[in-house]
């Protein structure tokens, strides 16, 4: 197909202004291919690769953005399904046991004299103790706690911060753990590590055994 010489000099035009090969081809109804034979010779200065420069930018830009928007409606949808799924399952005093017996397995001493729980995820302390006190009743009064802080841990702030969390007054709390630390090495918004013990070796036993008959109806060992 011939075209009109007029049409191919504006094309040129087009690109000395720093229009891109798709963009000419986009404006003048012709394929990139077409477009990119007319206009391999054309000399581009400094403003037209400038151009050239920051559309690209912007087209990344444009394509990060699309991402993020898909990446954050598959989100939502996984979030939906997942409270969704939720809400089918009953509360119930013993589903709270057998959730606090796959936490306490996971991260708790197997010591069962007593219940030791430690973590440093404020979120899974409070989520484990949530399910404990739901699922047994407790003497509060049981309850201790330890810190384990760097030596730039304000021991005070921190206190009060796992106090809120756990709901286990001050005076339960025992004389805290300060790990040495060169201060090279300073974790940020890290609350430190908090070790909870529950003075009930019935309890614990309980939760063991909780466990070993779930792992076992499950998988047979």
């Amino acid at each position: 197909m011939g075209y009109n010489q007029e049409i191919i000099k504006k094309a040129k035009n087009y690109r000395k202004l720093g229009y891109s090969i798709k963009e000419i081809a986009r404006l003048f109804k012709i394929s990139p291919g077409t477009a990119s034979r007319w206009l391999r010779e054309t000399y581009l200065d400094s403003q037209a690769l400038a151009r050239l420069n920051q559309r690209r930018i912007y087209g990344q830009e444009m394509s990060r953005n699309i991402l993020l928007a898909k990446a954050s409606i598959i989100n939502e949808q996984i979030a939906l399904k997942a409270s969704c799924s939720l809400n089918k399952i009953p509360s119930s005093k013993e589903l709270s046991q057998l959730f606090c017996s796959l936490l306490y397995w996971c991260e708790g001493s197997k010591n069962q004299n007593s219940l030791k729980f430690t973590n440093s995820d404020p979120q899974l302390i409070k989520l484990f103790l949530k399910f404990l006190r739901a699922g047994y009743t407790l003497e509060e009064k049981k309850f201790r706690a330890l810190m384990h802080l760097h030596q730039y841990h304000n021991e005070t702030k921190q206190r009060l911060f796992w106090q809120k969390i756990t709901g286990i007054p001050k005076a339960q709390f025992n004389r805290s753990y300060m790990k040495p630390n060169t201060g090279k090495n300073m974790h940020k918004n890290y609350p430190g590590c908090l070790a909870i013990t529950y003075y009930d070796s019935k309890v614990a036993k309980e939760l063991t055994s909780l466990y070993n008959s779930f792992r076992i109806k499950q998988i047979g060992t």
